[in-house]
């Protein structure tokens, strides 16, 4: 018996329908984690005053997330190979939801401990999306338009990442706490902390409903991912390919570049030498940096399909490392007044110098734009290891998000100087831009479980 052709479109168009709403469902996933994560920018600023904690310690707010990517990510693998693509995703938003609502027990425990746990357990979901989303999305479509599809992703975790900041500035750090020249009491600490608690729990509700949602079109789902092999291969196969080693590295320096920038704009912003503005203020400029990322990364991903992605990469990792140097050289220089003021969101800031290293640490964002899903396809091309050990291991990297910012918070201690300390993300990006240009000459392969020779 013949099918007719109307059967025939009508079977295509369906087909179309599910693999664009799989990879809504999928994007959506993007936009999810880079919220969650980027509340901890503001995060940090909140746990400071409420605690006490200088720079250094501070900054171990993003090491207590981060390590669930550096614990999480292999065995996310091994996860993602037993349990198949649609499953993950939905272990993974469980993870985050009940971590979420540890960081919000936090209201009875009263222990910075508390909070530091549930962003553990909040990463360890985040890891294991990270492990299944990144080489799900590459492989929804058209091998040639992977790295279009994952930079398109990216853009909306980039409006994520900017939704996130804002949300952590107006909610975390709303109040006379955060008020300069103000003596800090028990109220105000107890008030503070309130504020941070029904964040996460207000998030975890959420996500529980967002959960409920995949949950339902998992076969959708299940039906567009890449095949999982009958015998998985071993998540510590990655350790075996150089190119997944290397991207590993890639990732581990340009995400460690990327929230140490975000982790310290909070800081750098609202002293008297740079922009001089309160906290929350502060806070509401810094997610600008997500913000230019984000037009980076729609202008990166409509650049991808005319500019080869390694020439991309060199482009944005030489331009992350240009305005890593105009924050450093510019330290020390006498504040100038132009003249004027700008009035944003409600106070008026004073035009002086200062905006020349404040506007350098917030266009970081433009250049580091299609940083993170350039690496990640590049390498996957590169990689002899399977792609679900590859992804693995890179998102294990992410880690460099927990180990760079206390490393930028004991220089600035050290040196007292929060430009100086910019030297950091600055190292970080040159190793990007090695990795670009290193990467041009590698053979590249299609992105799959198997592992092929002689790549």
């Amino acid at each position: 018996m013949v099918s007719s052709p109307h059967a025939s479109q009508s079977v295509d168009k369906k087909q179309k329908n599910g693999l664009i709403l799989a990879v809504v469902y999928v994007t959506a996933l993007f936009f999810i984690w880079a919220f969650v994560t980027n509340l901890i920018d503001p995060l940090i600023k909140s746990m400071k005053v409420i605690y006490h904690l200088n720079m250094f310690e501070a900054m171990l707010t993003q090491p207590a997330f981060f390590v669930g990517y550096l614990l999480m990510s292999l065995p996310s693998a091994w996860v993602l190979s037993k349990s198949g693509y649609a499953k993950s995703i939905i272990i993974g938003l469980a993870c985050i939801v009940f971590g979420c609502l540890v960081a919000w027990s936090t209201v009875f425990s009263h222990e910075y401990l508390t909070v530091l746990i549930g962003l553990f357990i909040a990463a360890s979901g985040v890891a294991l999306l990270q492990v299944a989303a990144n080489p799900l999305i590459s492989t929804m479509g058209d091998a040639k338009s992977s790295h279009f599809r994952l930079n398109l992703s990216q853009s909306f975790n980039s409006l994520g990442a900017f939704c996130g900041g804002m949300f952590g500035a107006t909610y975390l750090l709303k109040g006379d706490l955060f008020k300069k020249n103000i003596e800090i009491t028990d109220t105000l600490k107890a008030q503070g902390l309130s504020f941070v608690t029904n964040v996460y729990l207000e998030i975890a509700a959420v996500l529980a409903v967002f959960t409920v949602a995949v949950f339902l079109v998992r076969n959708t789902i299940a039906h567009h991912a890449p095949v999982i092999p009958a015998h998985a291969p071993a998540p510590f196969k990655a350790l075996t390919s150089k190119w997944a080693n290397l991207g590993a590295l890639a990732i581990f320096f340009g995400v460690g570049a990327e929230v140490t920038v975000l982790s310290g704009l909070l800081f750098f912003l609202e002293q008297e030498h740079i922009l001089n503005v309160p906290s929350q203020v502060a806070g509401k400029i810094a997610p600008f940096f997500m913000l230019f990322a984000m037009f980076g990364r729609f202008a990166g991903t409509f650049l991808l399909k005319f500019f080869k992605a390694t020439n991309m990469l060199a482009l944005v990792g030489a331009g992350a490392t240009a305005l890593c140097a105009v924050v450093v050289v510019t330290n020390g220089l006498p504040v100038h007044s132009f003249g004027g003021t700008i009035n944003l969101y409600g106070y008026p800031i004073p035009i002086t110098s200062g905006f020349i290293p404040a506007a350098a640490a917030i266009m970081i964002g433009l250049f580091n734009s299609i940083q993170f899903p350039t690496i990640f396809t590049l390498t996957l091309e590169r990689s002899t290891a399977p792609a679900s050990a590859t992804s693995g291991l890179m998102c294990m990297a992410i880690f460099g998000g927990g180990v760079m910012p206390p490393i930028y918070g004991l220089v600035a201690d050290y040196t007292g100087s929060k430009s100086l300390a910019f030297i950091i993300p600055l190292l970080c990006y040159a190793f990007v831009l090695w990795f670009a240009f290193a990467a041009k000459k590698a053979p590249i392969h299609a992105i799959e479980e198997a592992v092929s020779a002689g790549h």
